[in-house]
């Protein structure tokens, strides 16, 4: 299929509301049955050839090693345990409550354990309500949902091929259950001291110098899905550094600033895979240099860091 294809969020935001929360019940079972990672890496999900996974987890104290798997192609959620079990069930006629409730009978079904210690959604309007009340959020259109497993696929491997090129530590590309969006981060060896004020998500996410690029899908305060990167701490002046393409711009928030590129200026534009890498390149030297990063010496151009191969 082209690449990039229509994805306005007018057309399936009931079903992004709902699969959202799809994606919270179980990133919060990754998130307790998983090893601790440095930045929270252990948590977000990874793409598959037919969806989201959340990878083996499980396996401590005599636990069953176990997985969970989106599937967007036929709309089901599997559970797989290492013994050979499965159990699976229909993603499209679920509440979230229904979904929550299904979701915990498969792993039991599987022999595998998982406790959610909050079981209600994170940073979303309705954080108060618990997902098992949750009856209101019940759409789910196969055609969009297949249609933003095709899209997030497609950036996952630009975000691949943009990694490629920096030979520091870099995390993976990876999906976000919280903020629903996928994203790659690059970092420098500078410890950010923080207040004693922020929240143990953010004092990890940010414990590090960062540079991050990324694409999320829109929501109510920016209704239209786009391409973004950021620095964290923000170097002074790079809201006011030239961008690539023209059509990409700064946006104030939280007294700092992120860069967007809006997916359908991405769409329309001549080459839309060297359009992204072309504008999270440019967000990235700008940021680094004011940084006082060692560019050069983090080069990796195509993937290689031995200087033989490049001679």
């Amino acid at each position: 299929m082209d690449l990039f294809p229509a994805l306005p969020l007018s057309e399936w935001k009931d079903s992004k509301e709902t699969l959202h929360r799809f994606t919270q019940i179980v990133g919060k079972i990754r998130l307790a049955g998983s090893v601790r990672r440095n930045h929270w890496w252990n948590v977000p999900f990874h793409l598959t050839g037919r969806g989201i996974t959340t990878r083996p987890m499980g396996g401590a104290y005599g636990t069953s090693i176990f997985t969970i798997d989106f599937d967007f192609v036929d709309h089901r959620l599997t559970a797989h345990s290492l013994d050979g079990l499965t159990a699976s069930f229909p993603l499209a006629g679920q509440s979230v409550a229904s979904f929550y409730r299904e979701t915990l009978d498969a792993l039991r079904s599987v022999g595998a354990s998982a406790t959610i210690a909050h079981p209600y959604p994170f940073d979303l309007p309705d954080a108060h309500r618990a997902f098992a009340d949750d009856t209101e959020h019940a759409a789910y259109d196969p055609y969009w949902v297949n249609r933003y497993w095709q899209v997030l696929s497609q950036v996952n491997l630009v975000l691949e091929e943009f990694s490629s090129g920096f030979s520091g530590k870099v995390s993976p590309v990876h999906h976000f259950w919280h903020t629903f969006d996928i994203a790659v981060t690059r970092f420098s060896d500078r410890v950010i001291d923080q207040p004693a004020s922020v929240d143990p998500v953010t004092r990890e996410a940010y414990s590090r110098e960062v540079i991050s690029s990324g694409f999320w899908f829109g929501d109510d305060t920016f209704p239209r899905p786009a391409f973004y990167s950021y620095a964290a701490p923000e170097p002074g002046g790079l809201g006011e550094r030239p961008l690539r393409p023209k059509a990409a711009q700064w946006r104030e928030r939280g007294g700092s600033h992120l860069a967007t590129l809006d997916y359908e200026d991405v769409r329309n534009s001549p080459n839309p895979r060297d359009t992204v890498l072309d504008f999270f390149d440019c967000v990235y030297r700008s940021a680094a240099d004011l940084a006082d990063w060692d560019i050069d010496r983090r080069a990796c151009p195509g993937g290689v860091t031995d200087p033989v191969m490049h001679s």
